[in-house]
């Protein structure tokens, strides 16, 4: 017994300094968008950092061992500390930081599924692993349903949830006056999208999302994705045209009685996968996100 608990230990520390190691490689990069606005790169969801006036407000906060690599980029740019932290969605690589920034004082705003998934957090059975609840300090404290209207440094940040698309709790923040919009997960730049079908994710829901966004930018538009390069309209348009079409075979497909293991076989998606398919999001779990989704009218929207 003693010596079973002994290996655990060890294998614990090896996973601990693994982890370490990682990030501690980690840099954190700045890229300007306006006088005003940087996207920040790292580990994780692409943050967004807009100053003035006002103070700071910083788009999500990747993981928490990078929070004191983060503050230090954001005191390079502006010299204070975060005043306000929106998460797009509640997955760790982009609120991993909120405990961090949350001490610190800043204020966390979320859609209501956001702070609801992450005050509750997800069993072993639901996730292949455990995800504790987060403590009442990295919670969204101010929260909202479809929209909301933020005004701060001479900026109207209108924050929007569509449809559950990536997951749930979706949002998408548009900068009216700098006309910059940050998209989180529900846009992946030049690569297969993550449908969190466990977090309510849908992928017609996604689609429906896209729809919407794409009406409301015009081709001037900056498009941060939750990952990859800043994009604008076209290639948040070539995204949606993407998925839009290859969810069409896979329905199709499926309406024909064939099974997922029938639509892998078929090659629905080789004309993309050598540009698209390289990511965390490889062709085959694609397929199995488009298969699965629930059609939009049976999904409740909160």
């Amino acid at each position: 017994m003693h010596k079973t608990i002994f290996i655990l230990s060890i294998l614990l520390s090896s996973i601990c300094l693994q982890a370490q190691d990682r990030f501690a490689k980690v840099e954190i990069t700045a890229e300007k968008i306006n006088d005003h606005l940087y996207m920040l790169q790292g580990s994780g969801g692409n943050i967004v950092i807009q100053m003035g006036d006002d103070g700071v407000l910083m788009i999500d906060d990747q993981f928490a061992p990078l929070s004191a690599k983060i503050q230090a980029k954001i005191k390079e740019l502006t010299g204070a500390e975060v005043d306000y932290l929106i998460n797009t969605h509640w997955h760790g690589d982009h609120t991993g930081g909120n405990e961090n920034f949350g001490k610190a004082g800043a204020t966390i705003i979320a859609h209501h599924n956001v702070r609801k998934r992450m005050a509750r957090g997800r069993t072993k059975i639901e996730a292949g692993r455990e995800i504790p609840p987060a403590p009442a300090v990295a919670l969204p404290v101010i929260t909202f349903g479809s929209d909301m209207k933020f005004h701060f440094n001479g900026e109207d940040l209108h924050l929007f949830h569509f449809h559950n698309g990536h997951t749930d709790g979706d949002g998408i923040i548009y900068f009216a006056n700098d006309n910059v919009v940050h998209m989180g997960d529900t846009f992946f730049n030049m690569r297969y999208p993550f449908i969190d079908l466990k977090s309510g994710g849908n992928v017609n829901g996604l689609l429906k999302t896209l729809g919407e966004v794409l009406f409301m930018i015009d081709d001037d538009t900056v498009v941060v994705p939750g990952h990859g390069s800043l994009g604008n309209k076209a290639d948040l348009m070539k995204y949606r045209d993407v998925i839009l079409e290859l969810r069409d075979k896979v329905v199709a497909m499926k309406k024909g009685g064939k099974s997922l293991d029938d639509v892998l076989a078929s090659g629905f998606s080789k004309q993309y996968d050598e540009a698209w398919g390289g990511g965390f999001i490889n062709p085959e779990k694609f397929a199995s996100f488009l298969f699965e989704s629930p059609a939009l009218d049976t999904v409740s929207e909160d």
